[in-house]
């Protein structure tokens, strides 16, 4: 049996599979983001140990529970878990989408050789500007540091006792030269970190150590257990949807949305604000487009109309409509790609005294989807080409999101079969790649295709006028 642990922001899931890979049990436990101040997430490291205990708790009980011999970790990206020399958490985690270090991120983005050596923008949400924040504002709990571990390591610290992180996840501090793959002393010195300050590097499929012989006793565990580098959340979904070569990729619906394409080389881009990261297989890449609120958005409506998500769109069927004449601008939490905005902020244009519930509902899927289609442009600028994309996320279970994006996307979009797919499961087969020695070609199967959502060519004309609108919109607020 192996494991997978997908860390999310609001909750962690822990995912059991069997030796043909087949899912066998899963168990969740929720934990909560403290905001102490306008643009602040932050979360106690210490929830995420509870909620594993939890799950384990669950799972404790399921047939073939005793023989999970591989555990990996797939984790939210970019947060900065501070430790003293005594692996004592220094204060709350800081998360991805935390903005106070927008100043930050803007000097050492400027900085020479930075984005040539990372490979990206330096984004606010990133961790090296939220570690010159601290330097700046809370000296003296930065003279503390020893270690810097995002939240998937803090996970493998208290896996293995060891201070270890894949590349993939690292790829989103930095610090990392990500065509090398390796931490890159001109870019902790230019953060003003040390590389004795950061773990060590292992592939995602690769050991990263082995589970702790007193925790495998408090969890019932009877035999040694593999410990794999695991991935970030991105990395993970991609490895849970088979998504490894060039042209292989997924648009992802989630609270966040993404458009992400897997390269076979290193092939930066950072003016686009595309995110070019280590895959969690060696000698693999990926690159994605991220808007920040994308079914975030959806939920946001429903809080100020009272009415669930679900309600608000339960009228529209699958038949597709012509762009509404309501606009609705995404950026509830400012923006990455295109856009580096951390100000950055959304609305309504276009409403008048006969607008309903409804269209501001359309109108909210319509602006995601075309933040998307913003992601997609930027991805093929890189050279990335897609000709067709798997759909994940809660939003697709929305047959008109699901049309609608195509038509605005322009490209066919494929439904899994029902199952698992996603980050708890690619940990999972990272965890059996790290314990069996498997290929990843192997392992790393794309899903079992349910239907393929086609443009609607009627409408495809008028979503690129519509688009363009937008474009010029945005243009306008930027």
């Amino acid at each position: 049996m192996y494991l997978g642990i997908d860390l999310g922001t609001s909750g962690l899931r822990a995912l059991m599979t069997d030796a043909a890979g087949r899912p066998v049990a899963s168990a969740e436990a929720q934990y909560n983001v403290q905001t102490p101040h306008p643009g602040w997430s932050e979360q106690d490291p210490g929830d995420w140990i509870t909620a594993l205990d939890q799950a384990m708790d669950q799972l404790r009980d399921t047939p073939g529970y005793g023989d999970i011999c591989g555990i990996a970790v797939a984790g939210h990206m970019h947060g900065a878990v501070l430790l003293d020399g005594s692996d004592q958490v220094l204060r709350p985690c800081i998360l991805w989408n935390d903005t106070r270090s927008a100043t930050e991120a803007a000097e050492l983005d400027a900085t020479a050789q930075v984005r040539d050596l990372s490979g990206n923008i330096v984004f606010p949400g990133f961790t090296a500007p939220k570690l010159l924040w601290v330097q700046r504002h809370e000296p003296e709990i930065f003279a503390d540091v020893a270690k810097v571990l995002l939240p998937a390591a803090y996970l493998n610290l208290h896996l293995t006792g060891r201070h270890v992180a894949d590349m993939s996840d690292s790829a989103g501090t930095s610090w990392l030269d990500v065509g090398a793959r390796d931490w890159s002393e001109q870019l902790l010195k230019a953060g003003q970190m040390r590389r004795d300050q950061m773990p060590d590097l292992v592939e995602g499929c690769a050991p990263a150590g082995q589970l702790r012989s007193d925790l495998a006793r408090h969890w019932g565990l009877t035999g040694p257990v593999t410990i794999a580098g695991g991935a970030g959340d991105n990395a993970a979904a991609a490895c849970g949807t088979g998504v490894m070569a060039a042209g292989q990729g997924f648009v992802s619906l989630g609270t966040s949305g993404v458009v992400l394409t897997a390269r076979d080389g290193f092939h930066p881009d950072a003016q686009t604000a595309v995110h070019t990261f280590c895959h969690a297989i060696p000698d693999r890449w990926y690159q994605m487009g991220v808007m920040l609120s994308a079914t975030d958005c959806m939920n946001w409506l429903g809080r100020i109309t009272g009415r669930s998500p679900a309600d608000l769109t339960a009228c529209l069927g699958d038949q597709l409509r012509p762009p509404g004449p309501v606009t609705f601008m995404p950026y509830l939490s400012g923006e990455r790609t295109p856009h580096n905005s951390a100000s950055l902020r959304g609305g309504f244009q276009g409403l008048s005294i006969s607008t309903t519930s409804e269209d501001l509902a359309i109108a909210v899927m319509e602006g995601v989807s075309y933040g998307l289609r913003d992601c997609l442009e930027a991805l093929r600028a890189t050279g990335a080409e897609l000709s067709s994309c798997l759909v994940i996320g809660g939003g697709s279970k929305s047959g008109y999101w699901v049309k609608l994006l195509a038509t605005i996307l322009d490209l066919p979009l494929q439904l899994p079969k029902g199952g698992e797919f996603g980050a708890a499961l690619g940990a999972a087969r990272l965890a059996q790649i790290a314990v069996t020695g498997a290929a990843p070609a192997e392992i790393l199967t794309a899903p079992d295709i349910a239907a393929t959502v086609m443009p609607d060519s009627n409408l495809r004309d008028g979503f690129d006028a519509g688009y363009a609108a937008f474009r010029a919109r945005v243009s306008a607020l930027t």
